[in-house]
C-alpha cells in the first residue's frame, strides 16, 4: 500500500471534476443506450407494429434485423464525428450527437404502424435506427475522451467507468418502464401503444440533457496528464505505431466480446418469454436486476483498478465470467425455474460488470489525445457494427436451429468472452499509478 501511495505523490493533480459535468457527459450515453435497450425489450412488439408476417419467428426477425441497422452507421458516426471532437473539441460533437439522438427516439416512438401507412413505416424506423446509430458511433469516442480527459489521473478509472455504468442507469430504468407498462397496461394495448410510451418517456431527458452539456469546459486542448503520455514520447515513431495498432487491436476484440455479451443480456427478455415461456415480467426482473447491482460492482472494480492497476481487474475479473457462463446456462436449462432464470442472469451480469469499466479507462488513456475521439470510438463502434447488429439475430437463429435448445446463447457467449480474455492478457498497463511507479524505479536505477 506504501508503493501505492509513493506513486500517487508524484503524479500529476488536476481539479477535482464537479459531479453536473460528469451527470452531463454520461447523459448522452445513458439515452443512446436507454434506446437502444427499450427496443430490444420490446422487439416483438415493435415487429408486429412494421413488419406484420405470417410466422412469429419471421416478424421477430425482421424487428431484430432492423434493430441490426443502427450498428451499421456507428462507424460512419465515429469517423465523422470522433475527426470532429478531435479538431473542434468534445463539447461540440457531444452536443451534436444528443440532437441527433433526440430526433430518433422521438421518430421511433410517432411512427405510424404498417397498417396505416404501408412499406413507408418499416423504411422510416430503418432510417431513424441508423440516424440513432450514427449519433452514437460519434457520442461514445467523444464523451469517453472528455471523462479521461476531464477526470484527476489518480480517479481516471472510476470517473471513465461512469461511461459503462450509465449503460447499466439506462438499462435500470428501461427495465422499470418495461415492467411498469406490462404491469399497467393488458398485452394487447402493451402491443398497439405501450412500447410507443417507453421511447417517449426517453425524449423527455433530452432538453435537459443540452442544457447540461451547453455550460461544460472544453478539454481538447488541456495539456495532457497521463504518465502514458510521457512515456510515449520516449519511443521511436515506429515502436509508438506499434504499440497503438496492438491497443486497437486488443481493443476491437475485447469491445467485440463485451458487445456480445451485452446484447445476450439485452435480448433476456425476449428470450424469457419465447424460448423459456416464462413471463415478460421476469425477464425485466432479470435484466434490471443484473443491471441495478452491476452498477457499484463496476464502479467499485474501476475505483481498484485506479490503485492496483487495469490489468489485474480486467483479466481476473474476465476469467470469473468466462468461467461462470456455462454452468449458469445449464442450471437454468436443467430446472426451467422462475427462480434460476432470474438469479442465473442476475449473477452472470452483475459478474461481466467487473472488468468493463476498468476496461474503458484502459483504453481511452492509451491512445493519444489527438486520436483518441475518433480512435476510441471507431473501436468501439466497429466491433459493435459487427457483433451488436447480429449478436441479438446470431443467438435466435441458433435457439431455432438446435430445436429450441435453451443452452444455445452460452455457446456463442463463451466463445465470445474467450476471444476477450486473450485480448485483456495482452493489453498494456495503462493505470497512472502504475506507470508512475514504473517511472519512480527507472529514475532509481
Amino acid at each position: 500500500m506504501a508503493r501505492s501511495a509513493d506513486a500517487f505523490e508524484v503524479m500529476p493533480t488536476k481539479p477535482k471534476m464537479p459531479r453536473r459535468h460528469v451527470v452531463a457527459v454520461i447523459a448522452g450515453n445513458a439515452l443512446e443506450f436507454y434506446d437502444f435497450i427499450t427496443y430490444a425489450f420490446f422487439s416483438i412488439q415493435i415487429g408486429h407494429a412494421f413488419f406484420p408476417s405470417q410466422s412469429a419467428y419471421g416478424s421477430l426477425m425482421l424487428s431484430l434485423a432492423t434493430f441490426g441497422a443502427g450498428f451499421l452507421t456507428r462507424p460512419l458516426g465515429a469517423f465523422v464525428i470522433g475527426n470532429f471532437a478531435d479538431r473542434a473539441g468534445r463539447r461540440p460533437a457531444m452536443m451534436l450527437c444528443f440532437i441527433l439522438m433526440g430526433c430518433s427516439i422521438v421518430g421511433m416512438a410517432v411512427i405510424p404502424p404498417f397498417t396505416a401507412i404501408g412499406i413507408a413505416a418499416p423504411i422510416l424506423a430503418v432510417i431513424a435506427r441508423m440516424t440513432q446509430g450514427f449519433s452514437l458511433g460519434g457520442e461514445i469516442g467523444s464523451n469517453t475522451a472528455y471523462l479521461s480527459e476531464a477526470a484527476e489521473p489518480r480517479k481516471r478509472g472510476f470517473i471513465v467507468s461512469w461511461q459503462s455504468a450509465s449503460q447499466s442507469v439506462a438499462a435500470v430504468f428501461g427495465g422499470l418502464v418495461g415492467l411498469a407498462v406490462t404491469a399497467w397496461l393488458p398485452t394487447a394495448a402493451v402491443d398497439a401503444y405501450g412500447w410507443r410510451i417507453a421511447f417517449l418517456l426517453g425524449a423527455i431527458t433530452v432538453p435537459f440533457g443540452l442544457w447540461l452539456r451547453r455550460s461544460l469546459p472544453e478539454t481538447l486542448h488541456s495539456e495532457e496528464t497521463t504518465i502514458g503520455a510521457a512515456v510515449g514520447r520516449t519511443e521511436t515513431r515506429l515502436a509508438l505505431a506499434r504499440r497503438h495498432w496492438l491497443i486497437i487491436s486488443c481493443g476491437l476484440g475485447f469491445v467485440a466480446a463485451g458487445t456480445i455479451g451485452t446484447y445476450v443480456f439485452s435480448y433476456i427478455v425476449t428470450y424469457a418469454q419465447a424460448t423459456m415461456h416464462l413471463s415478460a415480467r421476469i425477464g425485466f426482473i432479470a435484466q434490471t436486476g443484473g443491471s441495478l447491482l452491476g452498477i457499484p460492482v463496476g464502479l467499485y472494480a474501476a475505483g481498484l483498478s485506479d490503485r492496483y492497476g487495469r490489468r489485474p481487474v480486467n483479466i481476473w475479473g474476465n476469467l470469473f465470467f468466462l468461467l461462470t457462463i456455462y454452468p449458469t446456462f445449464a442450471w437454468i436449462a436443467a430446472t426451467r425455474s422462475e427462480f434460476a432464470f432470474v438469479t442465473g442472469m442476475i449473477g452472470l451480469k452483475v459478474i461481466s460488470a467487473i472488468t468493463i469499466g476498468s476496461f474503458f479507462a484502459s483504453l481511452a488513456e492509451s491512445l493519444p489525445q489527438s486520436i483518441r475521439g475518433s480512435g476510441f470510438g471507431l473501436t468501439y463502434s466497429i466491433a459493435i457494427a459487427a457483433f451488436g447488429g447480429t449478436t441479438q439475430l446470431i443467438v435466435t437463429w441458433l435457439i431455432h436451429a438446435t430445436g429450441n435448445n435453451p443452452i444455445a446463447p452460452a455457446w456463442y457467449l463463451t466463445g465470445a468472452v474467450a476471444v476477450g480474455q486473450i485480448a485483456l492478457m495482452l493489453l498494456p498497463e495503462s493505470a497512472p499509478v502504475k506507470l508512475a511507479r514504473g517511472a519512480q524505479q527507472a529514475r532509481a536505477a
